[in-house]
């Protein structure tokens, strides 16, 4: 249950420990306080990976005034609806002295306060800038701020190359770092045990597997409209939607309703599911379908290559850096190219050999203490720029 009392004040964070050689860095722990997102992952992964550096200090701090803060963390002190809309709008109230000792502020989900301590923001992809009618009216005032935020002077650390390409050219003269994302080795050490999985899958029934937030950009009705092609080919194949609600319910549902009885009964919309499920949806899947209209990274691109899952993913924005040629890449919006890839999948094992084979040894590529290394030195340059 979320707290609705509010806490006392922070602890200044110059009592905090500290020595002159380490750097001081305000984190925003706000994703990990939320819905288990690709972007929670990124920011616990970052956060495990920085902090196994004796020379840099996490001082996490949040705005929500609903979330129930851990004993290190301190709370911004304006709630972050209408500090998005005064941060976006004038660009205070400054939070200097909330954050008093620090010498860096990371804000790791698009938004970082104002404040005169040196800044960087973490973009992931660039859906939101590029499309504000589509998302919600919160995700638009966050996106006014992370503009303030570049014009007024912060950093950006971007997921990937594709990222910070569109970035350059929608916010020009941004300082953009690229620093890849980790692995998910913690995800493939998980059990199975306890996982909840549709009986019609029990069976070892074949499946096509997506999963991920219901979202426009995540582009789902194409695959299921998709979908009707590869079930007249492929009688016994099922289709498996896992993922919490976004705002593509709708849209899905109108795909799903111009299907016929048959192929809609072999579709399954699990909604969220915890991890020994994703576990087992993972290895027991004949394809990961990703058909994302813009991606900033993908860690399911990721858990597929290690639980060695074949790939058919979407030509478009980070995708193609990240599974480099373990995927079958196709049109995002290319509902026929969509139906042949799969069947391709299903039908040639050489093909699935080959992306296996491939996939496995890319996904080892990605590594969290290569992502903390990269970003302590970042840290470090955007310190020593402002002195």
């Amino acid at each position: 249950m979320h707290s609705t009392v509010r806490p006392a004040p922070p602890p200044d964070v110059r009592h905090q420990p500290y020595n002159r050689l380490v750097l001081t860095v305000a984190f925003d722990a706000g994703p990990l306080h939320g819905p288990a997102t690709g972007i929670a992952r990124a920011t616990a992964g970052m956060r495990q990976a920085l902090e196994a550096f004796d020379d840099l200090q996490l001082v996490p701090y949040v705005s929500s005034f609903r979330a129930t803060l851990e004993p290190d963390e301190v709370r911004l002190p304006l709630p972050a609806r209408p500090a998005l809309e005064l941060w976006g709008r004038v660009g205070r109230p400054r939070v200097d002295r909330r954050l008093r000792g620090a010498s860096l502020v990371h804000g790791t989900n698009y938004v970082v306060p104002p404040t005169r301590i040196p800044r960087l923001v973490s973009v992931y992809d660039c859906w939101a800038l590029e499309n504000p009618r589509l998302v919600h009216p919160d995700v638009r005032a966050a996106m006014r701020v992370l503009r303030r935020s570049i014009d007024d002077g912060a950093f950006v650390h971007a997921s990937s190359h594709a990222t910070a390409e569109r970035l350059r050219d929608l916010v020009p003269g941004c300082d953009v770092t690229v620093i890849h994302l980790g692995d998910i080795t913690a995800s493939v050490a998980t059990s199975t045990e306890g996982a909840v999985i549709p009986e019609s899958l029990s069976t070892g029934a074949p499946f096509v597997l997506a999963i991920g937030t219901r979202e426009r950009r995540k582009n789902l009705p194409t695959l299921v409209r998709s979908f009707a092609e590869v079930a007249a080919r492929q009688p016994d194949v099922h289709l498996v939607l896992a993922g919490g609600p976004g705002d593509d319910d709708t849209i899905i549902d109108e795909a799903l309703n111009r299907l016929d009885t048959g192929t809609r009964s072999r579709i399954h919309l699990l909604g969220r599911v915890a991890e020994p499920t994703a576990k087992w949806l993972l290895e027991n899947s004949s394809v990961l379908a990703y058909p994302s209209l813009d991606e900033g990274f993908g860690f399911p691109l990721l858990e597929a290559m290690a639980h060695r899952t074949p790939i058919v993913a979407s030509r478009v924005g980070s995708i193609p850096e990240v599974v480099g040629s373990a995927a079958v890449l196709v049109e995002a919006l290319d509902t026929e190219a969509w139906a042949a890839a799969i069947i391709g999948v299903l039908t040639d094992s050489s093909l699935v050999t080959r992306l296996v084979t491939e996939g496995d040894a890319r996904c080892r590529e990605f590594t969290w203490d290569k992502t903390g290394r990269l970003l302590l030195d970042l840290y470090r340059r955007v310190v020593a720029s402002a002195s």
